[in-house]
Parts: structure tokens; sequence; C-alpha cells
């Protein structure tokens, strides 16, 4: 039976809110202007027209995945973070809404860097921060690093799509062993690596659990492995002005908060996402002990 687009969008929409999925009306929207071909703004003039029979069978079929558990990220093939289309596959982390504070942050860090500021995307995966910095100030420098090859390639492909060829390189990286040379001289670095304690992912969702990849997930025993290993290794190819940013779990923030400010950190702050959770944490390099010559190479 031929529905219009309202009553598609409305019909899916309540399946997807009884399964008890939070963005039910986003998710909605997104199936349908996948499969229809239509932007969002031409979806919601088009509701009152009658999508045909085809369209809907194939809704139903992303529909019934997506019931199963495949998160919609997956389904699409594509997400939108920061005002950015990306491409993402079930190699990477789907960029998520609390992510775009650490990128909110690290772009206040850069522009205050001025002419010629370079910014690292630690643990990169689609690239999602290191591009939402690249789009947002020009015209500084950005490189994108992920020990994954495939996250490496994901990372290449959205540095084309969004045009910034000329701003934005990518390596691949682990970000728990030393630098590599050309990896230094960064007057901000931003990661989000992975936090979650090994025992806890057991008991995660199981769209994530089941779907997205645990290299990406797993932050060791108490989930602050890569946060350890970062703020030893990675320090040193920060300039002397340089800031670190971290994403962090629900509970983490003070902790990390802790680990900054015992490797000489200065100015260690805690910033809040949209549901007040501490999400962000950063700092500034520590200072050189006297007669300490700085590292790091020169642009």
């Amino acid at each position: 039976m031929a529905k219009t687009y309202n009553n598609l969008y409305l019909d899916t929409r309540q399946l997807l809110r009884r399964a008890g999925v939070e963005a039910a009306s986003l998710e909605a929207r997104e199936l349908i202007c996948h499969v229809s071909g239509k932007s969002r703004e031409q979806f919601w003039i088009d509701l009152p027209l009658y999508a045909s029979e085809e369209l809907c069978r194939e809704v139903e079929d992303l529909l019934r995945r997506r019931l199963e558990g495949t998160p919609v990220a997956y389904l699409l093939g594509e997400w939108s973070f920061y005002g950015l289309d990306l491409d993402v596959t079930p190699q990477v982390l789907i960029p998520r809404a609390d992510t775009e504070v650490l990128a909110a942050h690290a772009i206040a860090r850069v522009r205050a860097a001025g002419e010629g500021a370079r910014a690292l995307d630690l643990c990169a995966g689609t690239g999602c921060v290191g591009l939402a910095i690249a789009a947002n100030v020009h015209p500084c420098r950005v490189v994108l690093a992920d020990l994954s090859p495939d996250a490496v390639a994901l990372c290449r492909q959205n540095i084309r799509r969004c045009g910034l060829l000329s701003q934005v390189t990518c390596f691949q990286v682990d970000a728990r062993e030393e630098p590599p040379a050309r990896l230094w001289s960064f007057d901000v670095i931003a990661s989000n690596p992975p936090y979650i304690p090994t025992a806890e992912i057991g008991t995660l969702d199981r769209s994530v659990r089941d779907y997205e990849p645990h290299l990406a997930l797993d932050g060791g025993a108490d989930g602050l492995d890569f946060y350890r290993a970062i703020i030893r290794r990675w320090t040193a190819a920060l300039r002397p002005e340089g800031w670190l940013l971290f994403e962090v779990g629900y509970d983490q923030a003070g902790r990390v908060a802790a680990l900054m400010e015992e490797a000489g950190y200065r100015s260690v702050a805690c910033h809040p996402d949209t549901q007040g959770i501490l999400r962000v944490v950063e700092g500034q390099r520590p200072l050189p002990a006297e007669g300490e010559k700085q590292s790091g190479l020169s642009d």
C-alpha cells in the first residue's frame, strides 16, 4: 500500500521508539533520506508526497536490520559530525555528539594558537575531530593518526570528501608508542582514545558491543592505558605552549586530570558535554625544568 513520506516517517519512527532507540526521529529521517536520495531540507518539503512501494520496501529492509542491532550509521555508510558528512565503516567508531565537545575545545585552542597552527588528531578513527578543526580554522595544518590501517584509509577518504587535501594529512601510528620524528611540534593534540575498561565491554549495548571495533573501545583493565601512554610519550611532541585535550568516559575525568597534573600539565580543566557529564579534559604542556632543552622540530 502506498504511503506518503510523512506516514512512512511516522511509522518508521514509531517502530524505532518501541525498540528503545533514543534518536528515533533522527534515525527515521536519515533512513528515508538515504533510500530516497533526498536532502534533509527536501525531505521535509516532500512529506505530503507519496513514496513508491519499492522505496517503502527498501526502508523497511533497512529498518529491520536496524532493529536487529546494526547501528544506523553503518547501514547508511556515512554520518554527520560538526557540520561535516563523513564516510563511516564498521572498522571505525561512529562519530558521536559527545565528541563534538572535544572538537569545539580543540578548535578554540587551535584558533588561539594563531597563524601557522598545527594540530594532531590522535586515535583519529574517521578523522572527525581533526577534520572539524581543519574545516573551521584556516589555514591551520592537521594530521590524523590511527593504528588501524582501515581507519587510516578511511581518513584519507574523508579528507577528500571534505575537500581538505591542502590542510590535512594522515599516518598510521600507535598512540602507545613514541611519536615518529615527523609527528612533532604541535600546538594542539586532541585524542578520543579507547577508554572502556576491558571487563565492561561485554556489558555495553549490543549495537556497540557486537558491531563497533573492540580495538577502538578497549582501554585496558581500568580504561586508562591510552591516557597514561599518551601523556608519558606524546607530551614532547607539543610546542612549549601547546595543549593536550582528551575525551574521557563518564566517570574518568577526575582520574585523567590527576594523571595530567602529576605529569606537570598546567591549567588542567574538565568540560561537560550536553548531558552535564565531564567529557573533555585539557591541559597545557608542562614547563621545562631549568636548563632543559625544549624538544620538538621547527616548521
